[in-house]
């Protein structure tokens, strides 16, 4: 979980060109476990953008020791606040959304 909670700060960050701070995990499902010598690869997509957040889709895949394939092993919904320098929420500037949200 805390790969996921990276990958999901380092995502959001990018997309509102500052920092965030998770807020909430609204939904994670652990399919299968992840084993000592996984390979594991974690996937973001944007699924909304707020006037303060981020709600991303995260997916977690593995790929086994013994195995050349790949399996999904986790899957979460995060929301990140975009945060001033005093930690407080800011807005995300309308400038700072990438193409893939619809702005």
């Amino acid at each position: 979980m805390w790969q996921m909670d990276l990958a999901a700060f380092v995502r959001a960050n990018d997309v509102v060109k500052g920092r965030t701070v998770t807020v909430a995990v609204q939904e994670i499902v652990f399919k299968k476990p992840v084993k000592i010598g996984d390979t594991l690869c974690v996937y973001t997509t944007i699924e909304r953008i707020g006037r303060t957040s981020v709600t991303l889709g995260l997916e977690a895949w593995t790929r086994r020791d013994d195995q050349t394939l790949r399996e999904k092993v986790t899957e979460a919904r995060f929301t990140m606040v975009a945060v001033d320098a005093d930690g407080k929420p800011r807005p995300i500037a309308p400038a700072a959304l990438p193409a893939e949200a619809g702005a």
